[in-house]
């Protein structure tokens, strides 16, 4: 077998710019999130036997990007790799240098991205994150709809694992906003079931992670999630400041978080 690095379907990828932008990420979810947060019961992934993972997320918002890139921090062993809109692709050229490929919503465009899949799975230690709804859609809405181009890989790969990801972006107590994420069971990979077949199991291994995280975050408590970002606490301005010279000239340390709770501030 050829190796991927050699194959022409394969996506680019500059390991320096992608270094930098997983940075940049980290930074930017770190500015505009009081916190990047992990269900503390989400699903292990195993990465030690380097086979292939497709992490199916659903997609409410264009920060999913920018989470994802935080979550695949944690599995410095895998390439990553994610299908783009081809338009939005020709938008940010950069993209093409990072593991992302673009993708048309036409039948050419559905064997193009199968090629390429087999492409990335061809060596081990590989991985794909996509955004399957295909466009932004509330974490709320049921049924899941994901186009069928997931369930097309998934029947011809003959090992690895279907990872659902359920995002959703919160307000609890801080005035910036929660950025949560749950990891669901794998679902091994095999040719057992057809394209239709696979993409109706995804989308209800999908649909139970997402109702978990929900309920989750419906009872706001931090101690349900693992923090991977910490961000800005606070309410900021001169209501900041006059706490922030209270607690100086008392002698006390200054926690900006709005709700006073152990470990919430910065």
């Amino acid at each position: 077998m050829a190796s991927a690095e050699r194959n022409p379907a394969l996506p680019r990828q500059s390991k320096l710019l992608y270094r930098w932008f997983r940075k940049h990420c980290i930074r930017y979810a770190r500015r505009n999130f009081h916190a990047v947060r992990l269900s503390r019961t989400s699903a292990a992934v195993p990465e030690n036997a380097g086979q292939p993972l497709m992490f199916v997320l659903n997609h409410p918002s264009w920060w999913d990007v920018i989470i994802g890139i935080v979550l695949v921090n944690r599995m410095p062993a895998y390439r990553h790799f994610a299908p783009i809109d081809a338009a939005m692709l020709s938008k940010y050229r950069f993209f093409d240098r990072l593991g992302f490929f673009g993708i048309e919503a036409t039948p050419r465009g559905a064997a193009r991205f199968l090629k390429i899949s087999e492409a990335i799975y061809e060596q081990p230690y590989r991985a794909m994150w996509i955004t399957a709804q295909g466009k932004f859609v509330d974490p709320r809405v049921r049924p899941i709809e994901l186009q069928p181009g997931v369930g097309y890989v998934a029947s011809r790969i003959r090992r690895g694992l279907i990872v659902p990801v359920a995002l959703e972006y919160v307000f609890w107590e801080e005035r910036l906003p929660e950025a949560l994420i749950r990891i669901g069971e794998p679902l091994p990979m095999s040719t057992e079931l057809d394209g239709r077949g696979w993409t109706a199991r995804i989308e209800a291994a999908l649909t139970d992670t997402q109702d978990a995280l929900a309920r989750e975050a419906m009872q706001r408590d931090p101690a349900l999630f693992e923090r991977l970002v910490s961000g800005r606490s606070g309410i900021g301005g001169v209501y900041d400041g006059w706490r922030r010279t209270k607690a100086w000239l008392t002698g006390k340390r200054f926690d900006g978080s709005h709700s006073g709770k152990p470990g919430e501030g910065n």
